[in-house]
């Protein structure tokens, strides 16, 4: 009778390696299927047509549109490649309007993001612009992309929640408050108290800090007893937004391991126009930005004492000069550099 072999047993140290091989090429698998799906999957966002280049109409915030024109009768810009235009909004907890706005032009090729603010009094046809909010987000992006002459491709808008529930996602963040702080309002029941410095901030800190334009505790009582918190009034706050916003994206970029709980305050708490398919494909490029380096950020300047009938003093009126600037500078997303023609900065008298 022939005698079976016996096959030489195998050391735990050799079970170990086909055990963790196995791992390595299933895991392989997984990665290729993964990055196969997102390629699949992915795509690149719309671009919008350019705003029409003529003043506004009276009464309205958004030129008609222009007779169809030749290149040789027009010197149409053209789109760079992979440059993306944005409009970033945040709701004003107590008016219903946009307590920020805000551009952003992303160049996918150059790796570079330029942010800037639009001050929430900017005067513009109807009035003050953060009150085109409460007509539709999309009202209010047509304006801004007709009054800065450059297209806006999608907008992303952020509620108060959301703004909390996402700082808090990263466990709060560091942060320097430029100012004194001291503001109580008893009809918001609003009640804001920083000093100056460095100093750790929740998500709800984050937002009174980002909210706090005025102090209350000058002499006399309220409301007399108040004043800008800021020396260059809401320009300083727009500052502090946009110093707040940077902040924040550095932290979620440093924390990949809470990339649920971000993405489920973002879900739940942002609009945007953007489609599932188009954030993935922003995504692959936006991790590998710099923004220490690559985030270039301004706030439009104007004249923040202007008076317009039917909204008082404190509208902001733009200086156009300075805009186009800012304009060429950090949010161009053409082949040339637009000119005042190509702007419609409302001037009243």
């Amino acid at each position: 009778m022939a005698r079976t072999r016996r096959r030489p047993a195998r050391s735990p140290l050799h079970r170990a390696g086909r055990v963790l091989y196995r791992a390595v090429v299933t895991f392989s698998a997984v990665i290729v299927v993964l990055f196969c799906a997102y390629k699949l999957v992915s795509r690149p966002p719309s671009m919008a047509a350019g705003p029409a280049s003529t003043p506004a109409a009276p009464g309205l915030d958004t030129a008609p549109p222009l007779p169809e024109q030749t290149g040789a009768q027009a010197d149409v810009p053209v789109r760079r490649e992979g440059v993306y235009t944005f409009l970033l909004a945040a709701s004003d907890q107590a008016g219903g309007g946009a307590d920020t706005i805000m551009v952003c032009t992303y160049d996918t090729v150059e790796q570079k993001v330029g942010l800037v603010s639009v001050p929430r009094d900017t005067l513009v046809q109807s009035g003050k612009i953060n009150a085109l909010y409460n007509k539709g987000v999309d009202t209010l992006k047509d304006t801004v992309s007709n009054m800065l002459g450059i297209p806006i491709d999608h907008y992303v808008t952020v509620n108060i929640k959301g703004f909390v529930k996402l700082i808090d996602a990263v466990d709060g963040i560091d942060f320097n408050v430029p100012v004194h702080m001291a503001y109580d309002d008893p009809t918001q029941d609003l009640h804001i108290h920083f000093e100056p410095g460095m100093q750790h901030l929740t998500g709800q800190e984050a937002l009174l800090v980002a909210r706090c334009r005025k102090n209350s505790d000058g002499s006399g009582t309220y409301p007399n007893n108040v004043y800008d918190a800021y020396p260059d009034a809401d320009i300083g706050r727009t500052r502090t937004q946009q110093q707040i916003i940077a902040t924040v994206l550095k932290k979620v970029l440093s924390r990949p391991d809470r990339i649920t709980q971000v993405v489920g305050a973002l879900m739940e708490h942002v609009d945007t126009d953007l489609s599932l398919s188009n954030v993935l494909w922003l995504a692959e490029p936006a991790l590998g930005v710099d923004l220490s380096a690559d985030l270039t950020t301004a706030t439009l300047a104007g004249d923040g004492n202007t008076y317009y009938p039917g909204w008082g003093k404190w509208c902001y009126q733009l200086y156009p000069e300075q805009a186009l600037e800012v304009v060429n500078t950090i949010l161009n997303p053409y082949d040339r550099d637009l000119t005042l023609e190509d702007m419609n900065i409302f001037q009243y008298q």
